[in-house]
């Protein structure tokens, strides 16, 4: 590697010196050189950075299971619109052809300061076949494992032989249904809302979706039927472990939350780009509970995506932001891509941890393994240091071996080295390899600290600027010593100027 050319190889016992120096020395050295940086210019923002480096806590908490609200309908009635209205924000992917939603989506939703449970799903149809048929699959699931239910009727068209079996199949759910009147943008088809009572539901509630016209007074009603405690929903976990699935559409994201789960909680199809919502399910692996994120295929370029594809890509990269950890999965029988290299890159950029899972590895024959692994090193060598898993997400194999590459990538994640041990550490790399002269000067490095965890992030305050090369090189011995597996590693540097005297 250049780096290694130009600094050279590192003393083998660097590690072992590092590990041997009393914390105490290195912490009064530390502090020794913390007085110094008095002596240079330093803003607000370096003193609140150096004031500020303290352990980050974290934990699990427990909390009350919120009540669940499914919205179900046949196609194209307006319910993903619905759900936007009642959020308040462009959530659901919205798109004026049937069929977009296919999975039971979940989202946090509050009115009058109750919070709850909004279940968005897939139109509903009698008789379906094919992906249709595991989209009315999972509508159902989500009317049994709901407290209450919007079912969504389309004024314009009236109530139909498909709506009159959806209602069937709300009876015998047992659960309180509302019946929503949707595309009621005016006064005058109030009269068409009411030829609804029809359906044996009691009142049907006239709304707007898009206007929000009496999104109001339907969500007064509804607060009057959900319970404060679901009888349903598990116990919710909050704080970490949030998975993020992420990989290029068809290449198993999908089929492994299922297998996580163990039951059939997203739809899962040969045809690619299934999933459009991101999908998160809490499931259980090792004896922990971790939440699931099941995200939209990355296609090759988002700009040039349309519609559902469009929002969907969205979707993800929101999606990855709110996780912890990324699952890139790749698919061994296929070579690896540009494309998987951009989504892989993608997750270093949003400073998330990192477990490569290559999948249907049941599929791979010797050949194919040969080719891999030369791919591996020259497509994925930027991220050597992330953990690798080799599962099959259909028949499952494997896959308890998630689990320690997850805790592993996001134990490093967390880590914090100490400011002592990090001083003695860059004391010992610039005296065996000190920084080259450029322009006629040598930058020193005054001071370093570790500014944050998730990621880590080290700042270092120095009299000049560092060449990249250099600052990879402390990157490679930072990891080389204590490790940080599975995560990306952030070094900054703050250039300052002595102070002028007086």
């Amino acid at each position: 590697m250049a780096d290694e050319e130009e600094y050279g190889a590192v003393d083998p016992d660097l590690a072992e010196r590092i590990r041997a120096i009393d914390e105490d020395a290195a912490a009064a050295r530390a502090t020794a050189l913390r007085a110094g940086l008095e002596e240079y210019d330093l803003d607000e923002e370096d003193r609140a950075l150096l004031e500020s480096a303290g352990e980050d806590t974290d934990g699990i908490t427990y909390l009350p299971a919120l009540p669940v609200l499914a919205i179900v309908g046949r196609p194209n009635v307006g319910k993903s619109a619905l759900v936007n209205r009642i959020l308040g924000r462009r959530e659901a992917v919205v798109e004026d052809v049937p069929g977009v939603t296919r999975d039971r989506v979940s989202y946090r939703a509050e009115w009058n300061d109750r919070r709850f449970t909004l279940v968005d799903t897939g139109g509903w149809e009698p008789d379906a076949k094919g992906i249709d048929a595991s989209v009315a699959a999972q509508a159902e699931v989500a009317v049994d494992l709901a407290d209450a239910v919007l079912f969504v009727v389309d004024v314009n068209v009236g109530a139909t032989s498909t709506d009159e079996r959806v209602v069937r199949m709300l009876r015998q759910s047992g659960r309180p249904v509302i019946l929503v009147a949707n595309k009621v943008d005016d006064v005058r088809q109030e009269a068409d809302a009411a030829a609804l009572w029809n359906l044996g539901l009691d009142q049907p509630w006239p709304v707007s979706a898009l206007h929000g016209r009496g999104v109001a007074d339907l969500l007064d009603h509804v607060l009057t039927i959900l319970p404060e405690v679901s009888a349903v929903a598990k116990e919710e976990v909050g704080g970490p472990r949030r998975v993020a699935l992420l990989g290029r559409p068809n290449v198993g994201k999908s089929s492994l939350l299922n297998k996580a789960a163990g039951e059939e909680r997203v739809v899962v199809n040969e045809l690619a780009g299934t999933t459009r919502d991101p999908v998160d399910e809490q499931i259980e692996l090792a004896g922990k509970v971790w939440r699931f994120v099941d995200t939209a295929g990355i296609r090759r370029r988002v700009h040039l995506q349309q519609g559902a594809d469009f929002y969907a890509s969205l979707r993800t990269s929101a999606a990855l932001e709110k996780a912890e950890v990324a699952v890139v999965l790749l698919d061994v029988t296929q070579p690896i891509s540009e494309q998987d290299v951009r989504i892989i890159d993608l997750v270093l950029e949003s400073g998330r941890a990192l477990v490569l899972a290559f999948n249907k590895w049941d599929m791979l024959d010797d050949d194919r393994r040969r080719y891999l692994e030369r791919e591996v090193e020259q497509d994925l060598a930027h991220v050597a240091w992330a953990p690798r898993v080799n599962i099959s997400a259909r028949t499952g194999r494997h896959l308890e071996k998630l689990v320690p590459a997850l805790e592993t990538a996001l134990a490093s994640w967390d880590t914090r080295i100490p400011t002592g041990k990090f001083n003695a550490l860059l004391a010992e790399l610039t005296a065996e390899h000190p920084h080259p002269v450029r322009g006629g000067k040598q930058p020193r490095i005054l001071f370093g600290t570790q500014a944050s965890t998730r990621p880590p992030t080290f700042v270092l305050f120095t009299t000049g600027f560092l060449d990249p090369g250099y600052r990879r090189f402390i990157t490679r011995r930072l990891r080389e010593i204590y490790g940080f597996e599975g995560t990306p590693i952030n070094v900054n540097m703050r250039v300052r100027e002595r102070r002028q005297r007086k």
